[in-house]
């Protein structure tokens, strides 16, 4: 799936829920949206948790 397509059908998300359940619906579904991608991201890339919130400081210990 392309990356146009996603935006296109996340933008439509944000529209009906902005639309139909007003503005608090609209930030519940950007916040479920933002961690969902989050997710997703982290696992495509193989990534452990622990290395995406420890920082940057870690390896300077």
């Amino acid at each position: 799936m392309s990356t146009a397509l996603v935006g296109l059908m996340v933008g439509m998300a944000l529209g009906f829920a902005g639309w139909f359940g007003g503005f608090g619906a609209f930030l519940l579904v950007a916040a479920l949206g933002t961690v969902g991608f989050v997710i997703g991201r982290l696992i495509d890339d193989g990534t452990d948790i622990r290395e995406f919130l420890g920082g940057r400081d870690r390896g300077r210990r």
